[in-house]
């Protein structure tokens, strides 16, 4: 009768247990975890396979630049080359004449980044701290040059470039006659001083709104100190709009390097930009390299498209944490 008691005392006690707050607490702490792990474990499959679907062809065309003539007749090797050379650089470096063609192309783009940050930091500053006519309608033009497609203006761009003429002052010092631009890096540097290059309708807005969240008073300030505009902007505002040239810079310099649009509409050459080169370097090797087969030439391409990457990809690993933080402060994001 007492083992009875004692019994029914220790069932009535696990049955207070389950019904106290404690417990209750416990099992919410399992439930929530058990939660997280599968959320977890969710998000880190859509995680590795968005990436893999993203790296996949990178990862491929890396590797594959490095299989050599065995690796490439092999059925068994997919990814990983079992007998790994650099054959295939060496010839894309000599076939690409890569390294007088990427300073070229160095110059290139880092001439015209110059020239927008220039030119299209002075327009944002303008249209953040001064009141003109018109300053809306140009505003909307601005608007409309980020989001107007470029190949509704291809035509006009170049018919402007090949019969280059404006306003008949050229033809005064040619016989009347306009200048052909085509084929050269003119046409892109012209666009860019004018503030209509590619993407400065972007530039000119990052612009606009970093300065237009810069306190007046600092412009007061350098005002009293007897500073004029020029020495302001330059001195004073430029500094301090450092995040926004750092992200309109990185912009600038990919988006020029890998321009493909302004290349072809001009027919820019092929020794000033090195991505117009690698266009043609399947061409280049089957003409030079009669026994090579199409798979080969294939790998030989490969292995020109990472050299081409590589600056690219430095340059964003040495600006990276700026960059990231010049996208914050730069008004694109919140």
């Amino acid at each position: 009768m007492h083992t009875g008691n004692a019994a029914q005392s220790g069932k009535i006690t696990w049955q207070g247990f389950r019904n106290s707050p404690a417990y209750a607490n416990r099992r919410d702490k399992t439930l929530t975890g058990m939660k997280n792990l599968v959320l977890g474990i969710f998000r880190l499959i859509v995680i590795v396979g968005i990436s893999y679907v993203i790296l996949a062809p990178v990862i491929n065309i890396i590797a594959n630049s490095f299989f050599s003539r065995q690796d490439s007749i092999n059925p068994m090797v997919f990814t990983i080359p079992i007998s790994p050379t650099l054959e295939r650089y060496t010839m894309a470096i000599k076939y690409l004449d890569y390294l007088p063609i990427l300073g070229n192309t160095i110059l290139y783009v880092f001439g015209i980044t110059l020239i927008q940050l220039l030119i299209c930091s002075m327009v944002g500053y303008g249209f953040a701290r001064y009141r003109f006519p018109l300053k809306g309608l140009l505003f909307g033009f601005v608007l409309v040059m980020i989001v107007i497609p470029l190949n509704t203006i291809q035509f006009p761009l170049y018919t402007t470039f090949r019969f280059f003429n404006p306003l008949g002052l050229v033809g005064l010092f040619n016989g009347g006659k306009p200048i052909n631009l085509l084929q050269t890096a003119w046409p892109t540097m012209v666009m860019s001083v004018f503030g209509c290059g590619l993407r400065s309708g972007l530039y000119i807005y990052i612009f606009n709104q970093f300065f237009r969240g810069l306190p007046k008073e600092i412009e007061e300030a350098a005002l009293v100190d007897g500073a004029g505009t020029a020495r302001t902007y330059f001195t004073i505002m430029m500094p301090n709009a450092a995040p926004a040239v750092i992200t309109v810079a990185v912009f600038s310099i990919v988006w020029q390097y890998n321009d493909s649009f302004f290349a072809n509409t001009f027919n820019i050459s092929d020794s000033i930009l090195v991505t117009r080169k690698l266009e043609s370097l399947i061409n280049v090797i089957a003409n030079a390299e009669k026994v090579l087969t199409i798979r080969e030439q294939q790998l030989y391409f490969d292995a020109g498209v990472v050299l081409v990457l590589v600056p690219v990809v430095v340059i964003y690993l040495v600006l990276q944490r700026r960059f990231i933080e010049g996208v914050e402060r730069s008004g694109i994001v919140g």
